[in-house]
């Protein structure tokens, strides 16, 4: 392609913009790849992350170039991905790439590569902008299309998997004062547990949430337990209220004792006081200055369908730059071929040692969950989740290009 031929010019969005209204779904890749050449590229490939953010697997179109699969772990493209910073490939053959995350907000959602002569600092400040308004078609058109879904599963994804994905929030948001990000293994086999946040105002509200047993039956459970906690939430609910509403939905349409056990949590965040419910789940933990800093212990109420009280309410008061972890059994309690326990400490120290190392939440908890899948040899007994909520970091820019 003659690049001369289509100098820069600041119409790229507005030439996507005009024509999303009555775009069909499949066309995406191609038109955004066609209006970037208004930006001096030759080529633009969109990449998805699949479901264990383990690969980048290119969007394909009429008129896209043709790309292979790239590795998160292993490519320009995967480190671009990884921590969230544009990169610039050597040049080569008289053509360089530029690789620029694709983010929703903050959460990761792949990356863009562009095909140029020349990577100027003047086509990158662009090109970013450029890649604002994909991320947000992408988001957008994902809600009347399964073509999105079908290019990020690298396996069969069980139908209890289904759900539970279409059931999550972002998986990572963040505002000037907080980060909350979010992990499910195994991705492709996810059964019972889940999170869901909210933010309101100076309040942050979330639930780690781990449904008793397995496959569609938990995810069942699991379903009818968060839309419980999101209308209780919503209704303005103080905690033991809402860990009362959903205990009382589990027990009225779950027969046989069926059960889920969770952390319902609230942060204020103007004065960094946490309170939370523990309904027979794991303690939280918080980190805190590089090392280990357990929260006050507080007896936990019985699992979420077994309640026949008001539960207590725990609460701690964080101290700025304080990451809490809230997370399933199936994390601590994975279990090496030799029967050793991950534990807390271990996974204290993973997330101690991934801050040392410049890693934010997000690209933490992926690699956490690959750490935890090797310890018990790539195969989970049991569903695994995890949130991350920091307050007062000053990390949220550091997720941003």
């Amino acid at each position: 392609m003659d690049l001369a031929a289509h100098p820069p010019d600041r119409d790229a969005l507005r030439a996507l913009l005009a024509e999303v209204h009555l775009m069909a779904p499949e066309r995406l890749a191609e038109r955004i790849a066609v209006h970037a050449r208004r930006l001096g590229v030759g080529e633009t490939v969109v990449y998805l992350a699949d479901y264990e953010q383990q690969a980048l697997l290119p969007l394909a179109g009429p008129g896209v170039a043709a790309r292979q699969q790239l590795s998160v772990d292993g490519s320009l493209a995967g480190r671009c991905f990884r921590r969230a910073e544009t990169m610039r490939s050597a040049p080569s053959s008289g053509l360089q790439r530029l690789w620029i995350p694709l983010l929703d907000g903050v959460e990761r959602l792949g990356v863009v590569e562009f095909v140029t002569t020349e990577v100027t600092d003047a086509l990158a400040r662009e090109a970013t902008t450029y890649v604002s308004l994909v991320a947000e078609l992408l988001v957008v058109t994902d809600a009347y299309t399964d073509l999105f879904s079908r290019l990020r599963r690298r396996k069969p994804l069980g139908l209890a998997a289904e759900i539970q994905w279409e059931l999550l929030p972002p998986l990572t948001f963040a505002t000037d004062r907080m980060v909350i990000s979010g992990a499910l293994e195994p991705a492709y086999q996810i059964g019972g547990d889940s999170f869901d946040y909210a933010v309101n105002g100076p309040t942050v509200d979330l639930i780690v949430l781990d449904a008793v047993g397995h496959g569609l039956p938990a995810a069942l459970l699991s379903t009818a337990a968060i839309g419980a906690y999101r209308h209780a939430r919503r209704d303005m609910f103080d905690l033991p209220d809402i860990a009362a509403a959903i205990s009382a939905v589990i027990a009225g349409q779950f027969p046989g004792s069926q059960f889920a056990t969770a952390a319902i949590a609230r942060l204020d965040l103007d004065t960094g006081q946490l309170r939370w419910v523990n309904a027979g789940h794991p303690d939280p933990l918080i980190v805190r200055d590089g090392a280990l800093a357990r929260p006050p212990w507080c007896r936990p109420d019985p699992p979420l369908g077994l309640q026949q009280r008001r539960p207590r309410v725990c609460e701690v008061t964080l101290h700025p730059g304080d990451r809490v972890l809230f997370y399933s059994d199936g994390i601590v309690e994975a279990r090496s071929p030799d029967g050793e326990f991950f534990g807390e400490e271990r996974l204290a120290d993973f997330v101690i040692q991934a801050d040392a190392e410049g890693d934010q939440a997000p690209e933490t908890l992926r690699r956490l969950m690959r750490h935890v899948l090797s310890h018990q040899a790539d195969q989970l007994q049991d569903d695994a989740s995890i949130v991350v909520l920091e307050w007062l970091t000053g990390s949220p820019p550091q997720l941003l290009p």
